[in-house]
């Protein structure tokens, strides 16, 4: 009996631990209680062209090493607020005004045991007519039993193709 509470002792302090206790710090993260429902569609795959004086970026979401089930939606912040969520391989975009702009991707709830990190940031600088590729990649191997984040910039032509083949995300938040 004893060998057992240990272990059940053992294994909700190691629970508490990986479990986020504090507020995303990087400029691009918005508030922590804010989050999204997420809707995918496959069949669409639309293209935003540049408005004149502004910027594209998309955001893909790749969880091919997500080795688990359900898949976490992931919160996209620019300059210190959301602005959109994907969930599994999917993507969308938006207009940004030219300039430096700081980015933030965080799951939206805990995953569970085992999460290295929940949030990744990254800043680039927007030039007018530009068109800016970001990758949330999300993992989880079974192997190691990690989780974790990154927010990466994409090569265009990279970018391109996981949209084309990954499904269009829409949003809204959640009340």
């Amino acid at each position: 009996m004893k060998p057992a509470l240990v272990a059940v002792l053992f294994i909700c302090s190691a629970w508490a631990q990986d479990k986020p206790t504090s507020a995303a710090v990087a400029p691009g993260c918005g508030p922590t209680d804010a989050k999204f429902d997420v809707k995918t569609d496959k069949a669409q795959h639309p293209i935003i062209p540049a408005e004149s004086g502004k910027a594209v970026v998309y955001f893909v979401e790749d969880d091919t090493h997500f080795q688990s089930n359900p898949k976490p939606t992931t919160r996209i912040g620019l300059d210190g607020s959301w602005v959109g969520a994907n969930h599994g391989n999917s993507y969308f975009s938006l207009t940004v005004d030219p300039g430096e702009h700081h980015l933030c991707a965080s799951w939206q709830s805990w995953i569970g045991a085992g999460t290295r990190n929940n949030a990744a940031a990254v800043h680039f600088t927007a030039e007018a007519g530009g068109v800016y590729y970001f990758s949330v990649k999300n993992s989880w191997l079974r192997e190691s039993m990690i989780m974790g984040i990154e927010l990466v910039p994409l090569d265009s032509d990279e970018g391109q193709l996981l949209a084309s083949k990954f499904s269009f995300s829409t949003f809204h938040p959640k009340e």
